[in-house]
């Protein structure tokens, strides 16, 4: 992963942290979260089994984004039981690597039966507010299921 950039005068960094999930919920099925694969409803076994279902799943950020109760909204598209995919955006505000402001980040990610979750996320153009004006930057995670912090790598630009 790369290395925490805490300048204060930096216009580029690389930044690391955890993300830690708290208070999933849903409708259509199981919340994919960062602390348990989800899983559909009335699908048997591996066998095709196509359903969508929405989450909200309530994140805090600690390291380079510091951001407490921020709100992933996602969408996940079963393929069977237990695998999938999911978009999500999530809106960010707090501080990163020192710097105040909003953000917001879209997620796109896949699910695997092993529990397996990746996810990579990218800063949604204009977005940025205060002293994230101007913020690009694309980052990711991978976790497993049963891990309630995922550790993050996260590189941007204050272009």
């Amino acid at each position: 992963m790369p290395s925490l950039s805490r300048s204060p005068t930096a216009t580029s960094g690389a930044s690391t942290g955890i993300s830690t999930c708290t208070q999933p919920s849903w409708s259509g099925g199981p919340a994919l979260s960062k602390a348990r694969a989800p899983t559909a409803p009335n699908c048997t076994g591996s066998s095709r089994c196509s359903h969508t279902a929405h989450a909200a799943v309530v994140n805090t950020f600690s390291g380079g984004i510091e951001a407490a109760g921020t709100t992933c909204e996602y969408t996940l598209v079963y393929v069977t039981e237990k695998t999938g995919t999911f978009t999500g955006m999530e809106l960010l505000t707090g501080r990163l690597d020192g710097r105040e402001g909003t953000f917001v980040v879209e997620e796109r990610g896949s699910f695997e039966a092993d529990g397996t979750v990746r996810c990579t996320f990218e800063v949604v153009p204009g977005t940025g507010t205060g002293e994230l004006t101007g913020l690009r930057g694309t980052g990711g995670f991978t976790t497993t299921a049963g891990e309630p912090s995922v550790p993050y790598a996260f590189g941007y630009d204050l272009g």
